[in-house]
């Protein structure tokens, strides 16, 4: 088993939120709290209608996906839990999958893929199995391709005193 992790986590690259109507949401999060709307996204294959709303500025802005269910029964239940995932920016994304999957880190079904901002993305499952013991001990965790310009300002924010 390799102890030495050959990538690094960059930073918080999004928080997704959900509930059965994102009017609510947008309400608090832009409204209330001042988030900029960024754009949308909707996928019938991941039951997702979600604004995309940024709080901070430059590489180091944070997206908040408030997102809803397009089928409220259906899956996945994108507001079940409310706090669905959280986004983390790494440095290479491919490097950190094949190397978290040789430990033992289990991934949802979908391998690397396009994210709703355009990323390259995959998820840690919560959940451990028999197969691959470590997951996101409960929380879904997407793991995001940091651009240049994030892994740039992360090594020049690196470098200072």
């Amino acid at each position: 088993m390799q102890t030495t992790r050959p990538f690094r986590i960059l930073g918080v690259q999004q928080v997704a939120i959900g509930g059965l109507d994102k009017g609510g949401l947008r309400k608090l999060w832009v409204d209330m709290l001042g988030l900029h709307p960024h754009g949308t996204y909707r996928s019938e294959r991941e039951n997702v209608d979600e604004d995309i709303v940024i709080a901070g500025a430059g590489p180091f802005k944070v997206e908040v996906d408030l997102m809803q269910p397009i089928q409220p029964d259906g899956k996945p239940r994108v507001h079940d839990p409310a706090l669905n995932h959280v986004g983390l920016w790494v440095d290479d994304l491919a490097v950190a999958v094949k190397w978290l999957e040789s430990q033992g880190m289990r991934f949802t079904p979908g391998g690397i893929r396009k994210g709703a901002a355009g990323f390259d993305v995959c998820f840690i499952h919560p959940k451990g199995n028999e197969q691959f013991p470590l997951g996101g001990e409960g929380v879904l965790i997407e793991l995001v391709q940091a651009p240049p310009e994030v892994i740039r300002a992360f090594e020049q924010a690196s470098a200072q005193p």
